[in-house]
C-alpha cells in the first residue's frame, strides 16, 4: 500500500461520525485513557525523566500518531520497551536529552517510513519477537524491584544486578512498599473477574494512594506535576553531544519502528469484539483493520518529533492499549485521540491527586503489565516446535536482559538466519537416478544427476563435491528442472563444475534450465564452459540419445 504526503492527512475514509460509529469510539478513547493514565506515569518514571513527561508524551505523541498513522486503531505513546531503552541514555547523559534523542529518532523513523521500509518488520520471526518480549517484560518487572522494596537505585545497570543487590539492602519502609505492589498485583488480579469492564490497573493505585493518604505512610511518592502541558518548543542541542547521541538515537529508532509495526500488525490480526448473540461486531470491519506500515512508520516518526517539542519521550504503538482499544469497540482514529484528551483532562484538573500517587504503586502496575506481557502459551509453542526455534527465543531473551535491546534482535535474526540457511542447506540435495527404460550398453558411463532445492552459498560446494566424486562417469547429465533457486555463488559453482569436468574428459550436458535461472546462468558463465552449444535440453530423451551417442564415440576412439 502507498501513501503520498496528501494520504498523510485526515481524510474522509480515516473518520467514520455516524452516530453508533462516534459513540463506540468515544466511550473506547475514555477507556483507554484511564487504562493508559498510570502506565504513562509509571513509564516515564522508570525511564528516568519523570511522570509529567510520559503524560506529555501519552498525549502529544497519541494525537499525532492517530491522526497521521498508518493503523486506525493503534494507541500510541510511552511503553515500556521505550523506557528500558531510555534508561541508561538517562544515566550516562541525564535526563535533558531525551527530547534530543526523541527528535533525532523521529526524523529516522519518518525517513524510513518515507523509504518505503515498512514492510522490513514482517522478516522478524516468531521466535526472535517472542524471545525480545520475554527478554523486555523480564527487565520491566527487574525494574521495580528496588520501589518494592523501598529503596531508591541510580537510574542504569544491569537491571538483574541492581534488583539483587535492592533486595539486600531493603530500605526501612519495605513493608509498606511491598504491601502497595501486593494490594495493586490483588485488585489487577481479582477485579478482572469480578468487574470485567472496570480498570482494573487504575483502582488498585487509588486504593492505594487513598491507603497511603489516611495513614499518613512512609512511602515515596509521584511529587509535583504540571497542570497545563509545556509551552512547545525546539529541543536545545550541544554539536558537542550530538555525535554521541546518534547511536542511542537510532536504538531507539529502531524500536520504535519495530514495536509500533508489530503492535499494528497484532492489531490487524485481532478478531472483532462482539457485543452479544445475533449483535455485529464492534470492532472495525477488515478494510478498517488494514494498516500502511510505511504511513505507521511516518505517523510514529511524527509523533516523537511532536513529543520532542514538548519536552516529552519518544513514542511508539503500544500493543496493550491498541488491545483494549479494539475490545472497547473502537472503529476509528477518533478513539485514539479521545484517549489522549482524557488524559489531558487529568493534567488540567487532577495533578494534586496525581501527584499523591506512591511509586510503589506503579510498580505494582507494572509488574502486572510485564507479567501479562508474557505469553505462556507462545513460549511454550515455540520451546516444543523445534531446537533451533528454542534456541533463538533463549538466546534472544538473554541477550535482551543482559546486554542490549537492539542487539538482541539483530543476534536473534542473525541465530535465526543461521538455522534457517542450514535447514534450506539440508533440504538441497543431489541424486543419481537410474537411466529411465531398458539399459543399453555403455549406460554405466552415464550418469545422471538431478538438483533439488536451492543452489546457493550454504549448498553450492557439497553438490559439487558429490558429482567430482563419481570417477566412472564419461558423461554427466544435469537435471535443474527441479531446482526452485539459485544465486550468484551457486551459479558460479555450477560453471566451475562445468569446467573442471570437462577438463577432466567428462562431457557435461545440461537439461532442464528453468527460464527464471537462464539469465543468471548465462551471465555467469555456464553455458559458456559447456563444449558444445548442443549439449543444452529441454527434455530428458534426447538428452539421454545424445550422452549414448558420446559413449559409443569414446569406445570407438579407444578401440
Amino acid at each position: 500500500m502507498s501513501w503520498s504526503p496528501r494520504g498523510l492527512l485526515p481524510g474522509r475514509a480515516d473518520l467514520d461520525l455516524r452516530p453508533r460509529t462516534l459513540r463506540n469510539d468515544l466511550v473506547a478513547g475514555v477507556t483507554v485513557g484511564i487504562v493508559a493514565l498510570p502506565l504513562a506515569l509509571a513509564f516515564g518514571v522508570n525511564a528516568g525523566v519523570g511522570a509529567s513527561a510520559g503524560l506529555v508524551t501519552a498525549v502529544v505523541a497519541g494525537i499525532v500518531a492517530a491522526v497521521f498513522g498508518g493503523s486506525r486503531v493503534q494507541v500510541s505513546g510511552p511503553t515500556g520497551a521505550m523506557a528500558v531503552v531510555l534508561a541508561p541514555i538517562v544515566a550516562t547523559h541525564g535526563p535533558s536529552v531525551v527530547p534530543v534523542v526523541a527528535m533525532l529518532a523521529g526524523v529516522i523513523v519518518l525517513l524510513a517510513g518515507a523509504s518505503r521500509l515498512g514492510r522490513v518488520v514482517t522478516f522478524v520471526p516468531w521466535p526472535v519477537v517472542e524471545g525480545f518480549t520475554l527478554g523486555i517484560a523480564t527487565i520491566i518487572f527487574l525494574q521495580q524491584v528496588p520501589a518494592a522494596v523501598g529503596v531508591t537505585a541510580a537510574v542504569g545497570g544491569n537491571p538483574l544486578v541492581v534488583a539483587v543487590d535492592s533486595v539486600r539492602h531493603s530500605g526501612p519502609t519495605v513493608a509498606w512498599t511491598l504491601a502497595a505492589v501486593a494490594i495493586v498485583a490483588a485488585v489487577m488480579l481479582v477485579l478482572p473477574r469480578l468487574a470485567p469492564g472496570v480498570p482494573a490497573s487504575l483502582v488498585g493505585v487509588v486504593v492505594v494512594t487513598v491507603i497511603a493518604q489516611l495513614t499518613d505512610a512512609p512511602v515515596a511518592r509521584i511529587g509535583a506535576l504540571p497542570d497545563s502541558l509545556p509551552v512547545p518548543t525546539l529541543p536545545a542541542v550541544d554539536p558537542g553531544l550530538l555525535r554521541s547521541l546518534m547511536g542511542p538515537a537510532v536504538a531507539v529508532a529502531a524500536l520504535a519502528a519495530i514495536e509500533s509495526l508489530l503492535s499494528a500488525r497484532v492489531a490487524a490480526a485481532m478478531p472483532p469484539t462482539t457485543v452479544g448473540r445475533g449483535r455485529p461486531p464492534l470492532g472495525p470491519s477488515d478494510n478498517a483493520r488494514r494498516y500502511d506500515p510505511d504511513r505507521e512508520l511516518v505517523g510514529q516518526g511524527l509523533a516523537s518529533m511532536a513529543s520532542a517539542v514538548f519536552g516529552g519521550m519518544p513514542a511508539t504503538g503500544a500493543i496493550a492499549r491498541t488491545a483494549v482499544n479494539l475490545r472497547a469497540g473502537a472503529r476509528t482514529r477518533l478513539a485514539a485521540v479521545a484517549h489522549s484528551l482524557v488524559i489531558v483532562g487529568v493534567i488540567y484538573l487532577g495533578t494534586s491527586a496525581v501527584s499523591a500517587i506512591p511509586l510503589a504503586a506503579l510498580s505494582g502496575v507494572l509488574m502486572m503489565t510485564a507479567v501479562r506481557m508474557v505469553s505462556v502459551d507462545a513460549i511454550r509453542a515455540v520451546l516444543s516446535s523445534t531446537r533451533a526455534d528454542a534456541l533463538v527465543l533463549v538466546v534472544t531473551a538473554i541477550i535482551t536482559i543482559a546486554v542490549d535491546l537492539i542487539e538482541a534482535v539483530q543476534i536473534g535474526l542473525l541465530v535465526a538466519a543461521f538455522f534457517a540457511l542450514r535447514a534450506v542447506s539440508r533440504a538441497t540435495s543431489v541424486h543419481r537416478e537410474p537411466l529411465p527404460g531398458p539399459a543399453l550398453h555403455g549406460d554405466e558411463h552415464i550418469a545422471l544427476y538431478r538438483l533439488d532445492g536451492a543452489m546457493f552459498f550454504g549448498a553450492a560446494e557439497r553438490i559439487g563435491t558429490e558429482i567430482r566424486a563419481d570417477a566412472d562417469a564419461r558423461v554427466v547429465v544435469l537435471r535443474l528442472s527441479q531446482l526452485r533457486l539459485i544465486d550468484a555463488t551457486g551459479a558460479h559453482a555450477l560453471a566451475e563444475l562445468v569446467a573442471d569436468l570437462e577438463l577432466a574428459g567428462v562431457t557435461v550436458l545440461v537439461k532442464g534450465i528453468q527460464p527464471a535461472h537462464l539469465p543468471l546462468l548465462t551471465r555467469v558463465g555456464v553455458l559458456d564452459e559447456l563444449r558444445h552449444e548442443n549439449h543444452l535440453f529441454d527434455e530428458l530423451a534426447p538428452a539421454l540419445d545424445h550422452a549414448r551417442s558420446h559413449v559409443r564415440r569414446s569406445e570407438r576412439e579407444a578401440a
